[in-house]
């Protein structure tokens, strides 16, 4: 399943596609127990015989070394939230608060095991600081998050990446063996993992996403107009000036969080960054060089705007 598209590249959020979506979503042997056993199954390359309960199917474990490379990947510290969307037995909200001094939410559908979840907060002596909830992760408030973490079969890793997009810039995003689709991560790691209860290969693919600013569109400043087309984190900028026919320069590059970059080499190189609504063009060479410091306010459709979107 994949989100819709609008033709910038940027994801917008889609809510489920009616009653029996939903039903699945907020099943627990689905979301909880098949994001982990299928989760093995395919690993294996075996199919799930028909005949087999969804009952019997088993609870999954990311292992302790996982968990830590999964913290560890996304820089998490005592000043950040980090929320687990299938939170199982608690130990990645738990570890987060205990080894890191950060506060966090698991959010799990299994009631047995938000209950384990509290008294293993309890017993770590970080109760104070973490919570669990019986909730549907596709209902959870993520606006806190600071971090993400998933442990979620493909599918519905795409079913929640539109809500991921729309977080906070600078949002991190980590996920164990599953991707986001065509939004390929910022870094990854794999690790050997002798003690993993799934796969031939022992290992285990950790993969971390920035969330990046949305500075898809056309951003003015006086006589200048900065086009930006964005697909995930990766951005092409074209700079103009009014009564110039050639772009002053054309650059492109990756977001991180608020700030963006060109990616180095022979070709112009800029700095943008977004405060609030405006996008400052902090540094730039070559013809560009020029109009470093300059700020730009993203253009809105209006009565008297140019073809390019800046009022002529």
């Amino acid at each position: 399943m994949t989100s819709a598209a609008t033709g910038g590249g940027w994801f917008h959020p889609r809510q489920p596609r009616g009653p029996a979506e939903r039903a699945r979503c907020k099943s627990a042997r689905h979301v909880f127990l098949v994001s982990r056993a299928w989760a093995a199954l395919l690993a294996l390359g075996a199919g799930l015989p028909p005949a087999l309960a969804q009952d019997e199917v088993p609870f999954i474990t990311t292992p302790d070394r996982v968990t830590m490379a999964m913290l560890e990947l996304a820089g998490v510290g005592a000043g950040d939230h980090v929320v687990d969307l299938g939170s199982g037995d608690g130990r990645i909200v738990i570890t987060a608060a205990r080894r890191f001094g950060a506060s966090g939410l698991g959010v799990e559908i299994v009631p047995e095991l938000v209950v384990r979840s509290r008294a293993s907060a309890q017993a770590a002596g970080v109760a104070a600081r973490v919570e669990f909830r019986e909730q549907d992760l596709f209902v959870t408030d993520l606006d806190r998050a600071t971090v993400v973490t998933m442990y979620l079969l493909p599918e519905v890793n795409l079913q929640l990446r539109p809500r991921l997009l729309a977080l906070a810039p600078g949002t991190r995003i980590v996920s164990h063996d599953w991707d986001l689709g065509d939004w390929q991560p910022d870094r990854s790691l794999t690790l050997e993992v002798p003690e993993k209860a799934i796969g031939r290969e022992k290992k285990s693919r950790v993969m971390l996403w920035v969330v990046p600013a949305r500075l898809h569109g056309t951003w003015c400043s006086g006589t200048l107009r900065l086009r930006v087309e964005q697909r995930f984190q990766r951005f092409s900028a074209t700079l103009e000036e009014r009564g110039r026919a050639a772009p002053v320069v054309v650059f492109d590059g990756r977001i991180d969080g608020t700030r963006a970059a060109t990616d180095g080499g022979p070709t112009a190189q800029a700095r943008l960054r977004l405060v609030g609504d405006v996008l400052r063009l902090d540094s730039a060479s070559h013809a560009a060089a020029a109009h470093a410091g300059r700020a730009f306010a993203r253009s809105a459709e209006r009565a008297g705007a140019g073809p390019a979107g800046c009022a002529d």
